[in-house]
């Protein structure tokens, strides 16, 4: 007994050292990140201007760092989070690797919704200006499209390969809607819906950080209420229900909270691929399927590759930023079959 626990001791000393390092690897991201950009900043201007302050100084540096990009960085982190904690929740409650909110049409509810307000709107729309009536708009589909894929897959017994083809189906319906709106849509809102389809951090600001933030702290509660059923669900439904654990409320809880994260991540920068499908399996690499260190290391997992393919955007074009929607799709294919030949040899 005394070397089961000092072994497991040691695990968990060890999968903390890694979210730990994976910690230390985003705040120094974060920094080049903020360092990166059409007018470059060193990073020792970069720390001046941060611990300056808004008020520094430097009003040049103080503007560009709290007006631009420090709201860009954050927000990011924060749908980088979000998408990798959603993606683990849908992997686990499905059984499913290659489970997440884009596979399951979530992010394409979303899309469609944005699309939708973009083309309805004229200036404004139900009272709301159009930087408040797009991600409304994103939250509200994403909600019917979780709808959607619950009542169908609760019909059929809830089974998980139900939820899964409910998604599918569910997917390419809110594509084929995308796909009409794009084609009613003037050349001009047309140009609009693309760019918000690409998934971008440009329009971040402040009340996005601080709308997404919010989301995402609300959420992170209910999350750690369900850890221990969580990992138990990775041994199976049928042993979970054994356990006594009620499938049905965790299953619905799960599946709203996964809707809340999503919105969170795509109401404000558009969709945004293989980010919430690949962090996943990047955290149980690292710290395993136990999802008290599996959830976190989702959450780190999925900034850290968010913040990657910004840094990246802003290396390979600096004058004319490339959207983090396109280099996460260009970086997901190899990744997603380096996942696949993993998965394979296990």
């Amino acid at each position: 007994m005394t070397d089961a626990i000092v072994s497991w001791r040691r695990r968990s000393t060890r999968r903390a050292a890694a979210l730990g390092a994976a910690l230390a690897a985003l705040v120094v991201l974060m920094l080049l990140d903020l360092a990166t950009g059409p007018s470059g900043m060193p990073v020792g201007q970069v720390v001046h201007a941060l611990a300056a302050g808004p008020r520094g100084a430097d009003h040049a540096a103080a503007a560009i760092m709290f007006q631009i990009r420090l709201p860009q960085t954050t927000m990011a982190a924060i749908v980088g989070a979000c998408l990798g904690l959603a993606g683990l929740l849908m992997q686990t409650m499905l059984a499913n690797p290659l489970a997440s909110p884009y596979t399951l049409g979530f992010s394409a509810a979303a899309g469609f919704g944005a699309s939708l307000a973009i083309l309805g709107a004229g200036g404004a729309t139900f009272g709301l200006p159009l930087w408040l009536l797009t991600p409304v708009a994103a939250f509200l589909t994403t909600l019917i499209a979780t709808g959607l894929v619950w009542t169908m897959a609760h019909l059929k017994g809830n089974r998980p390969e139900i939820m899964v083809l409910s998604g599918i189906a569910v997917l390419f319906l809110f594509q084929s809607l995308q796909s009409l709106v794009q084609f009613l849509a003037s050349p001009e809102v047309l140009q609009q819906i693309v760019f918000w389809l690409f998934g971008s951090f440009l329009k971040a600001n402040w009340t996005s950080v601080c709308v997404s933030g919010t989301i995402l702290l609300a959420c992170l509660p209910w999350i750690a209420r369900d850890v221990w059923a969580l990992t138990a669900l990775r041994m199976g439904e049928a042993n979970a229900e054994t356990l006594g654990l009620n499938m049905t409320a965790l299953r619905r809880r799960t599946f709203l909270l996964t809707a809340a994260l999503t919105a969170a991540a795509v109401a404000f920068t558009g969709t945004i691929g293989f980010v919430g499908l690949i962090a996943p399996h990047v955290a149980r690499a690292l710290v395993g399927e136990d999802h008290r260190f599996a959830l976190p290391g989702a959450a780190l997992a999925g900034a850290l590759i968010l913040m990657s393919a910004s840094v990246l955007g802003k290396l390979i074009s600096p004058g004319a930023v490339i959207p983090v929607g396109i280099i996460t799709a260009l970086a997901g294919v190899p990744m997603l079959l380096a996942v696949i030949w993993r998965h394979e040899e296990t």
